[in-house]
């Protein structure tokens, strides 16, 4: 099998169910090129390696025309800047530095955990509304409705809105897709036309809090000073797209992904159901197992940078196949054994360096919550169809229904 056609197949449709055998076969060139200007990094310690490189730039305007396709046009044309996870130091340091002022430490080092009883509230409600039916969509009915509450809740977004913003969401996600299928041109105008009606969208909700500011994060983020000044109203609206896309896209994968797994290892499940203790290591095990984001694209080189053998050249696209690192077995013994007991699990699921996940310690706890909840409340579950039909997306991979029937609810 040729280097493009390894590559094709692991972006393609027909492998979204499992990716993971195509991963192994990538593995065994741990730096593999694509034509002239991709190379492909598939192994754990090389991916790691790069995360920690200021050598490699997660800036998509640093992009050569040829490995980036329409991107460079979007970009220049984008109605907002740059959101702070493409940016290089020091714009993305300062960006971040400023967002984390009122999400966590050391300016507010408890927002998240003080959230807990809150939380848990809306999981229980959520698995409440099962009573009376013996089948529910996993992700329609729980693993999207969950996070999406806890991030308007957050930021200030009306959730009576979710409506408005979930298909600019959904389109926008879509664009990280590298499947090349369609028309791009057309996919660049939607993409476009989604980012501008939602960053029309929330500049009419920043205009409100910086009226009338509250206790939610797009009040802080419009209204706040700090050591690093205040941000740009542009800069404000790049993100606050980001945070309302990202705070929940990954964690309904994450959810889903992780009831999934579960189903599949019905001995996890009933340990987790006798000891909810077992969910943080559970969770960690999942963003190894079965990751939400499977892959970094568009990132380039800023020098040539010698990596296995392999001398990346300046100018170059590079991708980061963070779903086939965590299956590397120079990392991980049995690496294809789900396996909550693992002790040591430096897992790539919320990635590393500098552009680690900015709200991993939310999403740990809603995906803990929500798997705690439905392996105690629900009798007998099971899949309805294994496997299920997945999203489109190979960057954001998950499970796009999850029917999973069960013999009723158990009190809380």
């Amino acid at each position: 099998m040729t280097n493009s056609t390894l590559l094709r197949q692991i972006i393609d449709y027909g492998s979204r169910a499992d990716p993971y055998p195509l991963y192994a076969e990538l593995r065994r060139t741990p730096v593999l090129q694509d034509g002239d200007d991709l190379f492909v990094v598939s192994t754990y310690w090389e991916i790691k390696s790069l995360l920690h490189d200021p050598r490699l730039s997660s800036d998509t305007r640093n992009l050569s025309p040829s490995a980036s396709g329409t991107l460079l046009e979007e970009q220049e044309d984008s109605p907002l800047p740059p959101a702070f996870l493409r940016l290089d130091p020091p714009e993305h340091d300062r960006l971040r530095r400023m967002t984390m002022r009122p999400f966590g430490p050391p300016e507010t080092p408890r927002r998240v955990h003080n959230m807990r009883g809150e939380l848990a509230r809306i999981v229980a409600g959520l698995v409440d509304g099962f009573a009376g039916r013996g089948q529910a969509d996993i992700v329609d009915d729980f693993a999207y409705p969950f996070p999406v509450t806890v991030i308007c809740r957050l930021l200030g977004v009306p959730r009576a809105d979710e409506a408005r913003f979930h298909s600019w969401a959904d389109i926008i996600a879509a664009g990280l897709d590298p499947d090349p299928r369609g028309d791009p041109g057309e996919r660049f105008r939607v993409t476009r036309q989604a980012r501008t009606e939602l960053g029309l969208y929330l500049n009419g909700l920043l205009d409100e809090r910086a009226a009338a500011p509250g206790d939610d994060m797009l009040s802080a983020l419009v209204t706040g000073d700090g050591p690093d000044g205040r941000m740009t109203r542009p800069e404000v609206l790049s993100t606050a797209a980001l945070l309302l896309i990202a705070g929940h896209e990954t964690t309904v994968n994450l959810i889903t992904n992780g009831t999934l797994t579960l189903l599949r290892h019905p001995e996890v499940l009933d340990r987790l159901r006798e000891d909810p203790g077992l969910a943080v290591p559970v969770v960690e095990e999942l963003l190894r197992f079965e990751p939400p984001v499977q892959l970094l694209p568009q990132r380039t080189t800023l020098a040539d940078i010698d990596i296995a053998g392999t001398t990346i050249p300046r100018g170059a696209g590079v991708w980061l196949v963070l779903a086939s690192g965590n299956r590397d077995p120079r990392r991980f013994p049995d690496p294809d054994r789900f396996d909550p007991d693992r002790k040591d699990i430096q897992h790539l699921g919320f990635g590393s360096g500098i552009h680690t996940c900015f709200g991993a310690p939310l999403a740990r706890l809603e995906a803990q919550l929500a798997l705690t909840e439905l392996a105690t409340r629900l009798d007998g579950p099971r899949l309805v169809a294994d496997p299920p039909p997945y999203r489109q997306n190979a960057v954001l991979r998950g499970p796009r229904h999850l029917e999973v029937a069960f013999d009723g609810l158990r009190r809380p």
